[in-house]
């Protein structure tokens, strides 16, 4: 039998969705990092470990603050599943930059698997994608501005 109803479980994940948007849109990670419990693990397959949710706030601040992350602009999820049994939810998330008018969408998925808590928090989240086609997108799109840029005489 599952310990947390599948509506809990959709419930918080739409959360979690609404503040990475938040997050993407303000620079301000709080509400997305309120989304894990106290004593959470994130494991990002690039940048290492984090333990606890002080911790991962920290990181996910300087590191989406930083350019040209500081240019993802969403986190549009392209499908999801839920493990009932286990209370997890596995699903692509799509890492967006910033719209620069071109007619194209920079973009490139990564897995997250994220573990339910209950009372609407994660315990647990892991992202994993190929770093050297994250980096051949963020690359067209950062020679893409250049391009735009010289256009506009900026």
């Amino acid at each position: 039998m599952a310990r947390w109803k599948r509506k809990e479980i959709e419930k918080a994940f739409d959360k979690y969705q609404v503040a990475a948007l938040k997050g993407a849109q303000t620079k301000d990670w709080t509400d997305w990092a309120n989304c894990f419990t106290e004593d959470a693990t994130y494991f990002e397959h690039h940048y290492g470990r984090f333990w606890g949710r002080e911790r991962i706030h920290a990181w996910i601040t300087e590191t989406m603050n930083q350019w040209p992350p500081s240019h993802m602009t969403a986190f549009p999820i392209t499908w999801y599943s839920i493990d009932e049994e286990r209370g997890w939810v596995f699903c692509e998330v799509m890492n967006r930059m910033e719209d620069l008018g071109d007619g194209k969408i920079y973009e490139e998925p990564n897995i997250t698997i994220l573990h339910y808590a209950g009372e609407g928090l994660f315990k647990y989240e892991e992202d994993a994608y190929n770093p050297h086609n994250m980096g051949v997108m963020i690359g067209a799109w950062i020679e893409a501005k250049k391009s735009l840029d010289k256009k506009d005489g900026q």
